[in-house]
């Protein structure tokens, strides 16, 4: 599947659903913006400014909200393939391409942190062509992900390429994600003068909403908070570990 358009993209995104904030869909899910710039009221809260890492670092946090829903798909694929509509993966792998792939991998790490540390003596280098490679398996992934997602249920002479497919993107990109937050992100900053960090922050900001609008991130939470609303994974209790054996 080709990347799509800007306007694709963004409709990828925003989805069909109206949010509670007003009938356009354009409302902010934080509530930390003030369009008319006026001082926030008593008990609103004041926007913050989100450092190149933060923004980096949350966008996983969106990611890795989708690795969940691929991790449950294939629980219940396994105990009964009617159970996980097609359309919630097909919804997922496309947030997935445009939100992971299309922007943050290729548009701000391949383009702005990776060549960065691969000019680096010492250990962290070593990470860089293995990200990039990890990066295009996954597109692979999600080519194939978007081509087995089309019908309203997995046909069952695919469910164990899918299911095989759903475990190894999950575990690749719960270590690729682990590594960037911990070593990559780190280490890219430190290498970054304050001055260009912080031009860098404006940056990936004019990118995200070149692609997405003004509000990319609230955006592509939304269109998460959907997709897990869909398969009825919104109770975070209901992931509470069992209680130990006595």
């Amino acid at each position: 599947m080709a990347s799509l358009s800007l306007a694709g993209a963004g409709a990828v995104l925003i989805g069909c659903r109206a949010t509670p904030s007003g009938p356009s869909g354009q409302g902010n899910s934080s509530g930390a913006t003030n369009d008319d710039g006026k001082e926030p009221a008593p008990g609103e809260l004041a926007p913050e400014e989100v450092t190149a890492v933060e923004d980096l670092m949350r966008e996983h946090g969106i990611l890795r909200r989708a690795l969940l829903v691929y991790q449950e798909s294939v629980v219940r694929l396994r105990q009964d393939a009617a159970s996980v509509p097609a359309e919630a993966l097909e919804k997922t792998a496309q947030l997935f391409r445009v939100f992971g792939e299309d922007y943050h991998e290729q548009r701000l790490e391949e383009a702005y942190i990776i060549p960065m540390i691969k000019k680096v003596q010492g250990p962290v280098a070593i990470y860089a062509d293995v990200l990039v490679a990890q990066h295009a398996r996954g597109r692979e992934i999600t080519d194939y992900l978007l081509s087995v997602t089309k019908g309203e249920r997995i046909a069952t002479n695919q469910l164990d390429g899918v299911t095989k497919a759903l475990d190894s993107f999950v575990r690749m990109y719960d270590h690729h994600a682990a590594i960037e937050d911990t070593v990559i992100f780190p280490a890219w900053k430190k290498l970054t003068g304050e001055q260009e960090y912080n031009e860098l922050g404006e940056k990936f900001e004019e990118i995200e909403h070149e692609l997405f609008g003004e509000d990319g991130f609230e955006s592509a939470l939304r269109r998460m908070e959907e997709i897990e609303s869909s398969l009825g994974l919104t109770n975070l209790e209901m992931f509470t570990a069992p209680p130990l054996p006595k």
